[in-house]
């Protein structure tokens, strides 16, 4: 045998041997706790939605899954703590619509997204409400907009921060009607809800489970929900589509993983999850947040994401959103 056959026989040697020591380690995982990064601050729909799932996929992996909030910068901050880990699936992402905003709004970010992350599964989607306090003249989703046509620049749009889900959904409203709003962002959802109910703003598109209940005890009245569909935890609230050709935007969770991680630990992950999600106790449970599950493979969710990140690119550059 010649040394170059002997060197081809030893690399070769090499790769199966560690192909069969990952394939071993991903029949294996998880061999410690995960760690479950959520890029908001403890106590929000983000981070319940979060804590649900990981008591769901805790059962299911054998391994305690340990949630661990990374608030800041769009849910940047939170999203580098994952890009950094060991690409070994003990450090998963809870992906949120904001991550897939942040790759156009933080554009000149050394991390993204859309290319340091592995889409493993989606968890659930929900829709905005598009709000108003009750003492506001329009009831409709058509009265409204008349009446911003009729009265421009004297309609006051809360969102929770510049770039956030109920900012740019509200430009997409912008967008689609050729209405005009004045944007005033807050520090949040709560603050923003109560000058809505205390009448210093006049529209707020915020998330299902941060209005739900104002809604429901009619402290505000909701003009439509975001999604294309109507909500069933508000059937009698329309679809802002329903008025608005091609209108759609709403706040959806996934996870994810960094780059590297190998595909079995992925597909592993993506089976459990899909499979915590079917547990009808968290379903109920979700529904009663007004969230609806929608699991499916990494490549679907992989698609979605990408569809997601074009959309809203589309939206910031109309509205010219830039970071502070």
């Amino acid at each position: 045998m010649t040394v170059i056959s002997c060197i081809v026989l030893r690399l070769a040697t090499a790769a199966a041997i560690a192909a069969i020591s990952q394939s071993a380690f991903a029949f294996d995982y998880p061999t410690k706790p995960v760690r479950l990064i959520v890029g908001v601050a403890a106590g929000g729909a983000n981070d319940t939605v979060a804590r649900l799932l990981a008591q769901t996929l805790s059962e299911r992996l054998g391994q305690p899954i340990v949630v661990e909030n990374r608030p800041g910068a769009g849910g940047n901050i939170g999203l580098e703590a994952v890009v950094n880990a060991p690409p070994d699936g003990h450090t998963l992402l809870f992906a949120t619509s904001a991550n897939a905003l942040s790759v156009s709004f933080y554009d000149k970010s050394s991390i993204s997204f859309a290319r340091d992350i592995t889409p493993v599964a989606s968890l659930v989607r929900g829709p905005l409400i598009m709000e108003v306090n009750p003492s506001f003249p329009a009831k409709t989703i058509p009265e409204f907009i008349a009446y911003a046509k009729a009265n421009p620049g004297k309609i006051n749009m809360a969102s929770a921060g510049i770039g956030n889900t109920t900012h740019v959904a509200g430009e997409l409203f912008m967008m689609l009607t050729g209405t005009k709003f004045t944007h005033v962002p807050y520090r949040g959802g709560a603050p923003a809800v109560a000058d809505l109910i205390g009448g210093q703003v006049q529209v707020y598109f915020d998330g299902i489970s941060g209005s739900l209940e104002h809604v429901r005890s009619e402290k505000l009245r909701a003009l439509g929900v975001t999604t294309a569909q109507r909500a069933d935890v508000l059937p009698n609230v329309p679809s802002i589509a329903e008025f608005v050709p091609g209108y759609e935007a709403g706040g959806w969770y996934g996870i994810g993983v960094p780059k590297n991680v190998p595909a079995e630990v992925v597909d592993k992950l993506n089976r459990e999850i899909n499979a915590g999600l079917a547990d009808p106790k968290l379903k109920t449970r979700l529904a009663d947040l007004g969230y609806m599950t929608f699991g499916g493979s990494s490549a679907e969710f992989r698609n979605m994401i990408a569809q997601e990140i074009d959309k809203w690119a589309r939206v910031l550059k109309f509205a010219g959103i830039k970071p502070d």
